[in-house]
């Protein structure tokens, strides 16, 4: 009994050690103040980009924004980001497809005809805090 509850008390603590990690995620290049960020994390590339593992909304800035994902396991990971400048949580397109509202994603992976893939957007947290930047893109300009 006492080697049972020493197992689950070392697998406990084993399993908090490894989900202490954070990734800082900094986005520049924003357009302009209006509206807000939606910043997803996917941990599946089933899901990328359509269903988050997690995800932060944050009031867009264009001196740039970092925004912070803790207690992470090591592993894969992707992030994508929407400058969501009429606050209404979706893309803007026009009447072809093109986005009218800045987007990126992790590795500034590019886009094209849709989203990129999750092996062009992936990175690896490490056992410990990593930091990456994301780039918005704007491919039309606001009139």
């Amino acid at each position: 009994m006492r080697y049972t509850a020493l197992l689950v008390g070392l697998l406990w603590l084993t399993g908090m050690a490894k989900a202490q990690n954070n990734l800082d995620v900094k986005i520049d290049n924003i357009k302009n103040d209006d509206g807000e960020l939606l910043i997803g994390l996917y941990a599946d590339g089933h899901n990328f980009p359509r269903k988050t593992t997690d995800g932060r909304i944050v009031k867009a800035s264009k001196d740039g924004v970092t925004v912070s994902f803790h207690d992470l396991i090591p592993g894969l990971y992707a992030i994508s980001v929407l400058h969501d400048e009429n606050s209404n949580k979706d893309m803007d397109q026009n009447k072809i497809g093109i986005p009218k509202e800045g987007f990126g994603f992790s590795n500034n992976a590019r886009a094209s005809f849709g989203p990129p893939s999750f092996d062009k957007a992936k990175i690896i947290l490490h056992s410990k805090d990593t930091l990456i930047s994301i780039d918005l893109r704007y491919l039309l300009s606001k009139k």
